[in-house]
């Protein structure tokens, strides 16, 4: 995923993290936020390390998520800022297992329409 569909500085995340509307599933919080005016949706990926201790395993959480949410672009509403924030469990997932999560959660809070 490009670095422009990526939310990366500190006070953008906040900002969501403090006005956006959450939803979660067991494995995944989502935050998001309308951004009208924007070309494409924007991401903020966060694992901890209370998830994995190793930074292998966030690294795969955080690889897992992008590749899902890339299969899911054409889907996706440009005017969203959200953020994804992993869950303990989440390191045991396979590819498979993160991508059914992410649309779970995704329907969830009503950015994937069925």
């Amino acid at each position: 995923m490009r670095k422009s569909y990526r939310i990366k500085k500190e006070n953008e995340f906040q900002y969501v993290y403090s006005q956006g509307q959450s939803v979660a599933n067991r494995n995944f919080v989502l935050y998001q936020i309308k951004k009208p005016g924007q070309k494409h949706f924007r991401v903020g990926l966060s694992v901890g390390k209370k998830v994995s201790h190793t930074a292998v395993g966030r690294n795969r959480v955080k690889r897992y998520v992008r590749q899902s949410l890339l299969e899911l672009k054409p889907e996706m509403p440009a005017e969203l800022d959200f953020l994804i924030i992993a869950r303990k469990p989440a390191v045991k997932l396979d590819m498979f297992e993160t991508k059914k999560n992410v649309v779970h959660l995704l329907k969830l809070g009503k950015i994937l329409v069925d």
